[in-house]
Formats: C-alpha cells, sequence, structure tokens
C-alpha cells in the first residue's frame, strides 16, 4: 500500500501550495498487499486548481529541483537514479522533458533501453543498465530498465529463451529469482550512496486509446506511432498483472516505487517533481564548505586580479 495509505477517490487535499508533497500518497515501499487497482489512473488527489494553476506549481517545483540539482552536483557525495516504466502512451517521456526541463544537462544523463542488442544479450540482465548507473553528484534517467525483463520478457516468453541461457537455470523460479537479484542490486546501489526512485506512469485502456488516436489524427505525431503499440495493446491484462507483480515483489523503502496517476499529464508530472524534490530534500544537500587552504588561494587569487591595470 502507498506510505500512509490511499486517501481514497472522495477524499480532498484542497488548494495546495507549492511547499506541499503530492507524492506521497503514491509512494509504495511495501508492496505485500498492492494491487493496481488500489490507485485510479484518472486521481488528481483532490487538486482543483485547474490545468494552469498545476503548471504554475510545476514551474515552481521546476526552480526548486534546479537550486537542490546544482547542490548535488557541488556536494559529490549522492547520486540519484530515477526509473521510469510504463505502457506505452503513459507519457514518460513527457514527463522527463517538463520535470527535468530545468537541471542542468552536464549533471544529467537520460538513457532510454530499446530491445537488446547482441552484445547485450551476451551479458547478464542487469549488465546494460549497470553500465550507466549515475556517478556521485550526478542525476541519472532510465527511460524503461532491467524492469523490461520482468514485464515483457516475461509476457513474450520467447524472448527469455533467446538470451542464450544454460536451460537449466531458466526455470518455474525464474521471475522470482529476478525479483530477488534486481532487490539486492538496488539495495547495493543505496548502500553506495544512490538514491533510486521508481516510477509506473499508471494510465488507463481508455486514456491509451485516445492518445494513440491522437497520434494518428494528428500529423507532427504520426511518427510517435508504431503498429507495434496495438499489438502490444492485446497484451494489456498481461502486462498488467505483470506490473502488479513486478510492485509486489520489488518495492521496498531503499528503493521505493511511485505508483503515478497518468491519464492527467499535468498531474502525472507534479506527482513526479514532488517525489524528485521530497527526496533530494531528505540528504540536506548543501555546498562544500572551504577549508583555511582553499580560503587561503581565493585570497591570493583576490589580490592577483585586483593588482591588475
Amino acid at each position: 500500500m502507498p506510505r500512509g495509505g490511499p486517501t481514497g477517490k472522495g477524499e480532498r487535499m484542497g488548494k495546495p501550495n507549492h511547499n506541499e508533497q503530492y507524492a506521497t500518497r503514491y509512494r509504495i515501499d511495501d508492496g505485500a498487499e498492492f494491487g493496481l487497482d488500489d490507485i485510479d489512473p484518472g486521481d488528481t488527489g483532490g487538486f482543483d486548481g485547474g490545468k494552469k494553476e498545476a503548471q504554475e506549481l510545476l514551474q515552481q517545483d521546476i526552480e526548486r529541483l534546479s537550486d537542490l540539482q546544482e547542490k548535488l552536483y557541488a556536494q559529490d557525495r549522492w547520486a540519484l537514479l530515477l526509473i521510469f516504466q510504463a505502457m506505452d502512451a503513459a507519457g514518460k517521456d513527457g514527463a522527463i522533458k517538463h520535470v527535468m526541463s530545468g537541471v542542468n544537462p552536464q549533471g544529467c544523463e537520460v538513457y532510454s533501453f530499446k530491445a537488446p542488442s547482441a552484445e547485450e544479450m551476451d551479458h547478464d540482465f542487469l549488465w546494460r543498465t549497470s553500465r550507466r548507473v549515475p556517478e556521485r553528484g550526478r542525476i541519472g534517467i532510465f527511460n524503461r530498465s532491467y524492469y523490461e525483463e520482468l514485464l515483457v520478457v516475461r509476457v513474450h516468453r520467447e524472448l527469455l529463451e533467446r538470451q542464450h541461457l544454460p536451460p537449466q537455470l531458466v526455470t518455474k523460479h525464474v521471475w522470482k529469482e529476478r525479483y530477488r537479484d534486481i532487490n539486492a542490486f538496488e539495495r547495493y546501489l543505496a548502500g553506495n550512496g544512490v538514491v533510486v526512485l521508481k516510477f509506473f506512469l499508471h494510465v488507463s485502456k481508455g486514456e491509451q486509446k485516445k492518445r494513440f488516436l491522437e497520434r494518428l489524427d494528428t500529423p507532427h505525431k504520426n511518427w510517435k506511432f508504431s503498429m507495434s503499440d496495438v499489438r502490444e495493446r492485446e497484451h494489456w491484462d498481461a502486462y498488467r498483472e505483470a506490473y502488479g507483480e513486478m510492485i509486489r515483489h520489488t518495492a521496498t523503502k531503499h528503493a521505493p516505487w511511485y505508483v503515478v496517476p497518468a491519464d492527467n499529464k499535468w498531474f502525472t508530472r507534479l506527482v513526479v517533481a514532488s517525489a524528485i524534490i521530497e527526496a533530494l530534500e531528505r540528504l540536506e544537500l548543501a555546498f562544500p564548505e572551504l577549508d583555511d587552504e582553499k580560503r587561503r588561494e581565493l585570497a591570493e587569487a583576490r589580490t592577483i586580479l585586483e593588482r591588475e591595470d
């Protein structure tokens, strides 16, 4: 269940200000009893300020995030890994683009993981993503991730057969073993100063259809559409089951899932921004304090500059 429990569709939060947290109700750090039906894809947390006010609040959050990122980079102690998973057309690209729009590109890298290459298939399933874990002081964003191994590979079992694993290792327990491996990997990251936040953008089947049709009807969005999107939609129930299982088995305090309502993009972005800000503020980031040697160096630099004609 979300930390603190879901507040329910009928409960209202009132008109929030930019300091209020939108993410807490959608955070899951113990998935034992979680079900996707616990969260409505169309929920807006009782926010009734309208899309325009939401955009204004998001802009304030973007500015706050920019300030926090600068301190993260300067302090060089922590790293932040953001993982985005979703069904097609749920808005991952848009959420990343808008929420991270104020971040300095020098301190942030985005990796979109498509179908694995032949080289990647010859390594363990965590290899291609573990190479992209952000270094200290930086933010790394995974647009899809190693969780695809518990989603598309589970729905399309034939993909597992292409991974060249010894047959005796592919047992009925293979998914539980991968849950275990991922949990151990994320615990390892957390123990090394990498803060892991995972977002599942929870879109409804009806809203996905609406967005697919919009892509077909809008010429400049045609490039986004692929026939494979429609074919994957035929496996909606299987994916839904896989996502539910994945969250139940991999939601932990050190690497929580945020199941974010995604039918309203403006609200999705507020929740994502809120979760990131909340996590960074918890780190008590600050610019490094200068030691005596550094202060003397700066004083000398000032003297040299002021002597110039």
